[in-house]
């Protein structure tokens, strides 16, 4: 995705135990028949996690996909009900996706939904004791994320030139479609860096979250949680631009009050952002970063930077523990050990 000027050409997109398993697991996460006990276990604790603790539906489906990666597991081994999921078992699921080459990061968030999951059957008086209280997971890896540099942010915000071609060659003049098209991709991009929010926080935006006066966002995060968040003159210009000219093109009757729109009118989903993001980050050449949590890395490790409170950081972005937040913290001190290495003469 590279952004356009009004006037200009628009980009076209269009284990423990040796027996076999009828598949592998992790392309086998659901299995042809599951036992009425395990069935019911898994959708009562789903309706438990998000009416009781207002878990979001990407939660929900990660908790549920982990749960029927288990099942897989388990039930070809003869374990079709809950009391089947002793701890012999538990390990020997863990290390198959260890040996299968799975992230530490998904082991961990595995491991941490069955032991959530059988929590919960003890408390319900399906199981008498939770044996994934003994299971070890792996800790996740610590890793430092990629951040944009200040000029690099700039770069995304600027038009990249047209390819070159034929001088003689006039370039067809975009359409409505395409011009709205830029005008929400920039939005997107803009939203992002500025006020730090997930993308998923900002695919739920309304138009009535967004406070034109004051400069703020209503968002809703994770746990159901809402935050006020702040944002810039950019921001509000593009955010002026989508509303005036560009969302009215691709409004429908199904638009509801959706701030960002897909191609047909619905409200943009999650997916669409993330490429326009990725796409824009692609095009920049010069950078590992991907995806719209690299800005939102980039918007927290900025303001750290520049001297923002900390525990002002963690309200904009919506953490919970200010512990996650002060991994930022480590960013910029990695940051100012380059500078020194770079610039002190006894370095």
């Amino acid at each position: 995705m590279r952004i356009i000027r009004r006037g200009t050409v628009a980009p076209s997109r269009n284990t423990g135990d040796s027996r076999d398993v009828p598949a592998p697991i992790e392309q086998r996460t659901e299995p042809p028949s599951v036992p009425v006990e395990l069935q019911k276990a898994h959708d009562g604790f789903l309706r438990y996690m998000g009416l009781e603790r207002e878990r979001s539906e990407h939660t929900l489906r990660a908790y549920g996909s982990d749960i029927k990666n288990l099942y897989a597991y388990a039930i070809p081994r003869g374990a079709t009900t809950l009391s089947g999921l002793d701890l012999t078992l538990l390990r020997a699921w863990l290390m198959t996706l260890q040996e299968s080459g799975l992230a530490r990061a998904t082991l961990a968030r595995r491991s941490a939904t069955i032991r959530s999951f059988l929590t919960w059957a003890v408390r319900e008086n399906l199981i008498a004791a939770n044996p994934a209280i003994r299971l070890k997971s792996p800790k996740r890896q610590q890793r430092l994320p990629h951040i944009l540099q200040s000029n690099q942010i700039e770069r995304i915000f600027q038009p990249q030139p047209d390819p070159p071609g034929t001088p003689d060659a006039k370039a067809p003049e975009p359409t409505r479609e395409q011009l709205a098209l830029a005008d929400r991709d920039r939005l997107i991009l803009e939203l992002l860096y500025a006020t730090a929010i997930r993308v998923g926080e900002l695919v739920s935006l309304d138009i009535n979250d967004i406070d034109l006066d004051r400069r703020t966002l209503r968002v809703i995060g994770k746990g159901n949680k809402e935050r006020t968040v702040p944002f810039g003159q950019p921001a509000l210009n593009a955010v002026d631009d989508w509303l005036r000219r560009a969302r009215p093109v691709l409004r429908t009757e199904d638009s509801g009050r959706a701030l960002l729109l897909g191609r047909r009118g619905k409200r943009l989903d999650a997916r669409q952002a993330r490429q326009v993001v990725s796409d824009a980050l692609a095009a920049l050449g010069d950078t590992a970063a991907r995806g719209p949590h690299a800005l939102r890395h980039s918007a927290a490790t900025h303001l750290l930077d520049r001297g923002a409170d900390l525990r002002a950081v963690q309200e904009i972005l919506g953490h919970s523990s200010l512990a996650t937040t002060q991994l930022y913290t480590h960013v910029s001190v990695e940051r100012l050990k380059d500078s020194y290495q770079n610039a002190h003469p006894r370095a």
